[in-house]
């Protein structure tokens, strides 16, 4: 079989190592000469903790499977088993980590309700004020910026992959061929179009205009070397507020009893935070819903976001020395994990994972490699 897949960001990338590890020929096209969109602008987490109970925590599972299987082999993603850790300062936040303990599926997570004590000998970095920490054991980490180069270097080395960058494809041709930009024609036995935030175009004709899936823009930034080991990702509890795993009666009595900061609120923010193999931090994030978006980077989450992770390393933080905006694509139906369409009888169009992206993108692969029988 030969399949030619469009999108060269972490779900195209994917599906692209499904098809070859299955035997087959592949094809990758990519507008960009290499990907440039959220599968690179993201914290590269691998993040079980906070998804929903059913199909988004089994899918969630799955991919933390998978993304070790392929960090075994490609030692260029960076896959890390880390963990996460969420710093609690209030008997609400306290309330609510205990209810995500106490969730059937809470050992499948790896979560568990450290002392602060107990947390800092697991993250020493931690120095700050705080009460507990959740933990959760099977969280972990690859590197966003490096990593869909080292699948695509390690997809080269099977003979069976073909990379094909700065084109951008303009036509389905049939069932299962396409036309780029270059006047080339691909054909193959399936096509598969993963174009990550790009919904436009080509994406809009296939798809229709009611596409079930909108863009989010989001800013984040990263700091100059720590100078000592972050062992674990971390967390702040409004990612309480965000992710559907803490939604319950003490959630809600979290947001009744304990304001969000009213930049977090305006921003719709939470505290992510990885550090990077350079020893600098990743940390985020915003959430930006309506259209159109800024064309500009705003300070105040930047500030808001050093206070919090200052008061929780107990420190400042070192400079920081990159900004940036990023959009992805989310299903407007939040529950659902991706949507999988197919627009023609060998096309296949599958987008809007969000947030999970990085996380799931192994495991959504796996799922279209198996429904289309590759």
């Amino acid at each position: 079989m030969r399949v030619i897949v469009v999108g060269a960001g972490v779900v195209g990338t994917m599906h692209a190592w499904h098809a070859v590890n299955r035997g087959h020929e592949v094809v990758q096209i990519e507008r960009e000469s290499e990907a440039r969109g959220a599968s690179l602008r993201n914290f590269g987490q691998i993040w079980v903790s906070g998804r929903a109970g059913g199909e988004e925590l089994d899918t969630a599972l799955r991919a933390r499977e998978l993304w070790e299987g392929i960090g075994a082999q490609v030692p260029g993603l960076g896959f890390r088993p880390c963990g996460s850790l969420t710093p609690l300062r209030t008997a609400l936040e306290i309330a609510v980590a205990e209810a995500a303990v106490a969730r059937p599926d809470a050992a499948a997570r790896g979560y568990k309700l450290l002392t602060a004590r107990e947390a800092r000998a697991v993250n020493p970095a931690l120095r700050g004020a705080f009460e507990a920490a959740l933990w959760c054991e099977r969280d972990a980490a690859v590197e966003p910026r490096t990593a869909q180069l080292a699948l695509k270097e390690a997809l080269l080395v099977s003979g069976r992959y073909t990379y094909l960058g700065g084109r951008e494809v303009r036509e389905v041709i049939g069932d299962s061929a396409v036309r780029d930009d270059h006047g080339d024609v691909h054909t193959g036995d399936a096509v598969v179009l993963c174009t990550g935030a790009w919904l436009g175009g080509l994406v809009r004709e296939l798809a229709g205009p009611d596409l079930p899936v909108r863009r989010v823009r989001l800013q984040m930034m990263q700091t100059d070397p720590l100078g000592e080991a972050l062992t674990t990702s971390v967390a702040d509890a409004d990612s309480f507020r965000y992710y559907p795993a803490y939604a319950g009666g003490a959630l809600d009595a979290l947001n009744a009893g304990q304001a969000q900061q009213p930049t977090a609120a305006e921003h719709r923010m939470q505290l992510l935070m990885v550090q990077r193999r350079d020893g600098g931090l990743t940390i985020g994030d915003t959430h930006e819903y309506e259209h159109p978006f800024a064309f500009d980077t705003v300070e105040e989450p930047y500030e808001h976001l050093t206070r919090v992770v200052e008061s929780f390393l107990g420190r400042p933080l070192p400079r920081i020395r990159h900004r940036w905006a990023g959009v992805y694509a989310q299903c407007t139906d939040t529950s659902r994990v991706v949507h999988r369409q197919q627009v023609r009888g060998g096309t296949w169009l599958v987008t809007g994972p969000g947030g999970r992206g990085m996380t799931c993108s192994p495991a959504i692969a796996e799922t279209t490699a198996d429904e289309l029988g590759w």
